[in-house]
C-alpha cells in the first residue's frame, strides 16, 4: 500500500534556496559568505514601492532597525542611490535560537526617468520607512489650456 506524503511548496523552495546559497558559498539566513570574505554584492536588499502621480515620484524604502544617520541618499545625473547597514544587536548573556533579518550593508540603485527636477529630491524617516519625493520638471507637468472664443 502506497502511503500519502503531504507536498509542502514551501519547504521545497526553502530546500532549493538552501542548496543554491551552498552552491554559491553563501549562507542561506542572510546572504553573507560562508568564507567569512566580504561579499561584493550588499548583503540584502530591502524593499521598495514606487508610486507616481501628476507632480512627481514617491519611492518608500522598507529599512526597519536602520538608524537615520545609518542611511545615505544620492543623486548623480539620473541615477538615485541609497545605502546604508543595518547592524546587529548582540548580546552576550542572550541565546539567540533563531535568526531571519537580515544584517550588513544595503544598496539600492535607482534609474530615474528623464522628466524628473534631480534639484528637487527630497527624503524624509518615517517609522522606519524612508521616503524619497522627486518632483516632475515643470515643463513634463500636465497643464490646463483654456480655450479662447471668437469675441
Amino acid at each position: 500500500m502506497n502511503a500519502l506524503i503531504r507536498w509542502d511548496p514551501f519547504r521545497e523552495l526553502a530546500d532549493v534556496h538552501g542548496r543554491l546559497s551552498s552552491i554559491l558559498g553563501r549562507s542561506p539566513q542572510n546572504g553573507t559568505s560562508n568564507q567569512g570574505e566580504t561579499p561584493a554584492s550588499p548583503d540584502w536588499s530591502p524593499v521598495v514601492d514606487i508610486a507616481e502621480n501628476d507632480g512627481g515620484y514617491l519611492l518608500k524604502v522598507e529599512i526597519p532597525g536602520v538608524r537615520e544617520d545609518a542611511v545615505s541618499v544620492r543623486m548623480e545625473g539620473r541615477s538615485l542611490s541609497v545605502q546604508g547597514e543595518r547592524k546587529p544587536e548582540w548580546s552576550d548573556d542572550v541565546r539567540y535560537l533563531r535568526m531571519e533579518r537580515a544584517y550588513g550593508a544595503f544598496s539600492r540603485v535607482f534609474q530615474l526617468p528623464e522628466n524628473v527636477n534631480p534639484d528637487s529630491v527630497e527624503a524624509r524617516f518615517k517609522h522606519g520607512v524612508l521616503e524619497i519625493h522627486i518632483a516632475k520638471s515643470e515643463a513634463s507637468k500636465p497643464r490646463v489650456i483654456e480655450i479662447k472664443g471668437e469675441t
